[in-house]
C-alpha cells in the first residue's frame, strides 16, 4: 500500500489528502480537536495527537484511514469495530471509502482516551508488554 509523504504540519497533511480520505480525515480531526485540549503534531508520517502521552493517531493511507487509539483496547464499549493489535494497548478502527463513524462517537472516544492518560498515565511508559 502506498502511503502519504510526511507533511510538515498538520495543516498540510490534511491540504495533500484528496476525495473521501480528505473529507474522513478532516472529519475526524474536527471532532478531536473539539473533544479536548491535545498537541497536535505531524509524528511517524501521521497526524498524532498527545496529553499526558500519545492517544490517538489519523493515519490516511492509499485505500483506508485509520484512526488508532494507544488505549484502545478500552475503548471498545464506545466502538466495539476497533481491532486489537500492537504494541502497548492499541487497537484501530479501519474506515475504508463508504464508511462512517458519527461525530459523536469520536468525541466519545476522544476524551475517554485522554481521560485514560490521565488516570492511568503515559502508555508508553505504563505497559512494557507490547
Amino acid at each position: 500500500m502506498q502511503k502519504i509523504k510526511p507533511a510538515e504540519s498538520p495543516d498540510a497533511y490534511i491540504a495533500a489528502l484528496d476525495g473521501w480520505r480528505r473529507d474522513l480525515a478532516e472529519r475526524l480531526r474536527a471532532g478531536v480537536l473539539g473533544a479536548a485540549k491535545l498537541e497536535e503534531v505531524v509524528k511517524w508520517g501521521h497526524l498524532v495527537y498527545f496529553s499526558n502521552g500519545p492517544v490517538l493517531l489519523i493515519r490516511v493511507e492509499a485505500q483506508r484511514v485509520l484512526f488508532g487509539f494507544w488505549r484502545g483496547k478500552r475503548l471498545l464499549e464506545i466502538e466495539p469495530r476497533l481491532k486489537p493489535g500492537g504494541k502497548y494497548e492499541l487497537a484501530n478502527l479501519d474506515l475504508r471509502e463508504g464508511m462512517t463513524i458519527a461525530a459523536t462517537t469520536v468525541r466519545k472516544l476522544t476524551k475517554q482516551a485522554v481521560a485514560l492518560n490521565h488516570s492511568v498515565g503515559d502508555p508508553t511508559r505504563a505497559s512494557k508488554d507490547g
